[in-house]
């Protein structure tokens, strides 16, 4: 006889806000047993199996759900399934299993992997051989780039019994291993094949092959004829730490072909790297041209005290090849962790190069990457900042002023930087961290009170000099800017989020103070939007305490200019002329105003969002990610806006051979939106790439 489901489900709730658990179990069970594809009422009994402790009936339930929602291709939910049952039970070998597989129909590779590793350690823990080298197969098979998977895997074929196959993927693993300049590996494979299949033919020719390469150094050493055996035989030596005599072999290899420029490099560099500065500079004698040579030669007069001499060889190179300063930087950067100023030598030589060609983005890269190996550098700081002035890169200047700063404070040089961290503030006076370089600098020159002379600043008594710091009105003078009717409106209140925690006590919410009481006036714009909370939330107050005199003279003040001033949006109507512009065809008039538009986070993301593209489309990828990266940290007016940044972005990172950083915009991209364009085949691309 049917049940009443309606009349059953309302007595299992009865049972169970009663306190009756297995009452209201087995109520849920007859719905179940009369609607067997019932889900919900199936995840609800699971849910109540395991309040009860009945793991393994929970368990039951769950992978009913699971295993339908898996069978109809609902992967992500069935995943969510599977998860619930292992944090019921985490050895559950059918939810580990099928979680792998959701990975791998999901080409998420390495999620895959480390499911199906999972499962074959769990194997082998209870002594399941078999179990654990099915599975090591299954692995190897998921990316036959992965080299180490694979030889996982031809072993465990062996394991298997089935030893053709397993010394066939031996031998084409050794080959591709050699080919990476994997030698150790690939003997290891060959090892591994021959002890499988002793008369192979295929495999012991390579083994013999390789022997040279990777150990019986007696016999190769013996037998040495060629500059290129000598040289394998070196490299095994140097490998094993046996570097005097890898040397030693390394000389026999370039009498034997002394026009062998690369190991002549490779004999100066590993005596530059062992301090036989003397035996190094012994390699380059005669006329070198080389550039190899001629770097090699740079770096010994770098560290040895005679820096003019070494940015003369430098420059000589850069004369004949300047398409080698990505390799001066490379030098600098690993020149600065035993000697930071005959690094900064060869940055500076590269950067001097990209000036000359103005490659201002190359130029500011080079900077980067050197005061990011040595932090607080002032020369390589402030010339960082002075291409970023000429080159017109301001997103990367805010922050190189911020480092050089912060590089003044920590050398004493306050007077610098004050100048700087005024700047900074009257820029972006929303960043607490630049009010805190300012305050810093203050204490650094001695002033009685820094709080109140960053006050008086916040206030326009004596405001900042910067002018990159635009209001739509002046605080000592509410009215200047507005139309003589608009003076004396309200300001309308700033709208109040329903989410996120309460600000901190020690937060000062700005908008609320300009609020106005009144409703705005008929047909005005917004209000005027300054986001300074995040400033003025740096004076460290503690919580509770009475804001200082000074504060609450600039707190009264913007309560006073905002009761008086009008309702004029500086920030919309930039952002609005710099869409006329840009579609007129002015272009640098349209990053102008969008410059000004950014500074409002209400409009940031679209001001940002706008400069990025004119960027892309001038072919200045550098600057271009940067302004995408600075949307992607303000708030989206839609949905649809931000999935479209995120796709653009990782485009672009792409397109810049940032792979790694364009697969994680993708996949976070994916995470929210599955089916969003092209994605998945961008991931899959990626994906491959990377590998």
């Amino acid at each position: 006889m049917a049940i009443d489901r309606d009349a059953t489900l309302r007595k299992a709730e009865k049972f169970l806000r009663q306190g009756r658990l297995d009452n209201a179990i087995a109520e849920y069970l007859r719905v179940v047993e009369e609607h067997p594809r019932d889900w919900s009422t199936v995840n609800t009994v699971g849910d109540l199996l395991v309040r009860a402790g009945q793991y393994e009936s929970a368990i039951e339930h769950y992978t009913r759900i699971a295993d339908h929602l898996f069978t109809e291709g609902f992967l992500p939910r069935a995943a969510a399934v599977y998860k619930k049952i292992l944090k019921v039970k985490p050895d559950e070998e059918h939810a580990l299993v099928r979680t792998a597989e959701i990975f791998e129909r999901q080409g998420l590779v390495a999620e895959a992997k480390k499911a199906l590793t999972n499962i074959a350690e769990r194997r082998l823990k209870r002594g399941d051989r078999r179990g654990a080298s099915e599975i090591q197969v299954r692995i190897g098979a998921l990316d036959p780039t992965d080299l180490a998977a694979g030889l996982a895997a031809a072993k465990a074929s062996g394991e298997l019994g089935q030893t053709a196959v397993a010394v066939e993927k031996l031998v084409r693993l050794a080959a591709e291993f050699a080919q990476r300049g994997k030698l150790a590996e690939s003997l290891h494979s060959l090892d591994e094949a021959v002890r499988l299949d002793p008369t192979h033919p295929e495999a012991r020719a390579a083994l013999v092959a390789r022997c040279i390469e990777s150990g019986d150094l007696e016999r190769a050493t013996r037998h040495a004829a060629q500059a290129s055996e000598f040289k394998a035989i070196a490299a095994e030596l140097f490998g094993r730490g046996r570097e005097e005599e890898g040397l030693l072999v390394l000389e026999r290899a370039l009498e034997h072909d002394p026009s062998d420029v690369d190991t002549r490099v490779q004999l100066v560099r590993t005596h530059l790297a062992k301090g036989h500065v003397d035996r190094a500079r012994a390699c380059l004698s005669g006329d070198i041209t080389d550039p190899e040579l001629l770097l090699s030669l740079a770096e010994i007069e770098l560290i040895s005290g005679t820096p003019e001499r070494g940015r003369e060889v430098l420059e000589r190179v850069l004369a004949t090849q300047p398409g080698r300063r990505d390799e001066l930087v490379m030098l600098g950067c690993r020149l600065c962790e035993q000697d930071r100023e005959a690094g900064f030598q060869c940055v500076d030589a590269a950067t001097d190069a990209a000036i000359a060609e103005q490659d201002w983005p190359a130029a500011a890269s080079a900077l980067h990457e050197f005061v990011t190996r040595v932090p607080g550098h002032i020369p390589a700081l402030m010339k960082l900042v002075e291409v970023c002035v000429d080159g017109g890169l301001e997103a990367t200047m805010y922050t190189a002023q911020a480092q050089l700063a912060d590089a003044y404070l920590d050398a004493g040089r306050a007077n610098e930087a004050r100048v700087i961290a005024e700047d900074l503030v009257a820029r972006e006076p929303w960043q607490s961290a630049n009010i805190e370089r300012f305050r810093r600098a203050l204490v650094l020159l001695g002033d009685p009170d820094p709080d109140g002379v960053i006050a008086d600043r916040l206030s326009g008594d004596s405001p900042f000099t910067s002018s990159d710091f635009v209001l739509d009105f002046d605080l000592n003078d509410p009215g200047k800017g507005l139309e003589p009717e608009e003076i004396g409106k309200p300001v309308s209140p700033a709208p109040q989020s329903s989410e996120g925690p309460a600000p901190e006590a020690a937060e000062i919410d700005l908008a609320a103070i300009l609020a106005a009481p009144a409703a705005p006036a008929e047909g005005t714009e917004e209000a005027i939007e300054i986001d300074m909370s995040d400033a003025l939330a740096g004076l460290d107050l503690a919580p509770g305490q009475a804001a200082p005199s000074e504060l609450e003279r600039v707190f009264e003040d913007f309560r006073d200019g905002a009761s008086r001033a009008g309702t004029g949006d500086a920030a919309g109507r930039a952002l609005r002329q710099a869409i006329a512009d840009l579609d007129a065809g002015r272009v640098d008039e349209a990053v102008r105003a969008a410059q000004k538009a950014v500074r409002s986070p209400r409009h940031r993301f679209e001001a940002a969002v706008l400069l990025a593209r004119v960027y892309r489309d001038r072919g200045k990828t550098h600057e271009a990610i940067e302004w995408f990266e600075r949307a992607a940290q303000a708030h989206a007016p839609s949905v649809g806006a931000g999935r479209d940044l995120l796709y653009e972005l990782g485009h672009l990172l792409a397109e810049a051979g940032e792979t790694a950083r364009a697969l994680a915009v993708f996949l976070e991209l994916q995470a929210d939106a599955p089916d969003y364009r092209d994605v998945g085949a961008e991931i899959e691309r990626l994906t491959q790439k990377t590998a």
